[in-house]
């Protein structure tokens, strides 16, 4: 029996249940998917960014009900110590929750102009200039990351770090994002871990379509 119930919401779209579901995955927590329709106010929300306060994803373990994905992350670290979801260093954890931090602020540019999108891909997708600087910021945060700790994950070993920028690999992946050797490497490193290939596949087999990002670029 499951040890806990992970809410979601689409496979194909939703950047922050991917980014909680790879946490309680890589904490090694046993957990039943519980989905939520696209049509669900809240994973509708989530999904097109009209709300920064939502309740998917939700892990609910022993009675206890946690919702955004820090507080997934910390909330997991805690009770799955020997995971390391977060640097056992002092200095390591500060800079970890930091960057995690401004992922999960930050970055509206990227988040509106490179929506998350699995089954798609658009060759030669013209970026906007305040999106770039996103891009910019961000593949700073992983050469400074990887230089530091050697790799080949953001802290050295497989952590909340990881989790919370997986769906920025995806998107760069889909939107065609040139990238410097050392963050195409950390991109292949993140795709092919099986959490990913065994989300995406999952995200290739959902036939809900959700409208308003089904544009035509």
């Amino acid at each position: 029996m499951a040890e806990a119930i992970l809410t979601i919401s689409s496979k194909n779209y939703s950047s922050w249940s991917l980014r909680g579901w790879l946490l309680t995955k890589f904490s090694g927590l046993s957990f039943e998917e519980q989905p939520v329709p696209p049509e669900d106010p809240d994973a509708r929300a989530e999904i097109l960014l009209l709300s920064p306060s939502i309740l998917v994803p939700r892990l609910t373990h022993q009675g206890v009900s946690v919702w955004d994905t820090i507080a997934i992350a910390e909330y997991l670290n805690e009770v799955r110590p020997e995971a390391a979801l977060l640097p056992l260093d002092r200095a390591a954890r500060a800079h970890c929750r930091a960057i995690c931090g401004e992922m999960h602020s930050g970055f509206i540019a990227l988040r509106s102009a490179l929506p998350m999108n699995l089954k798609a891909h658009f060759p030669g997708f013209k970026l906007w200039s305040r999106a770039k600087a996103d891009i910019e910021r961000i593949t700073m945060i992983w050469r400074d990351c990887i230089a530091t700790y050697g790799g080949p994950y953001l802290f050295g070993a497989l952590g909340a770090a990881d989790a919370m920028y997986a769906p920025v690999v995806t998107r760069f992946l889909t939107y065609d994002v040139e990238l410097d050797d050392v963050c195409s490497s950390y991109c292949e490193t993140i795709m092919a871990l099986p959490e990913m290939s065994e989300w995406i596949a999952a995200a290739k087999r959902e036939p809900e379509d959700i409208d308003e990002l089904e544009v035509e670029f």
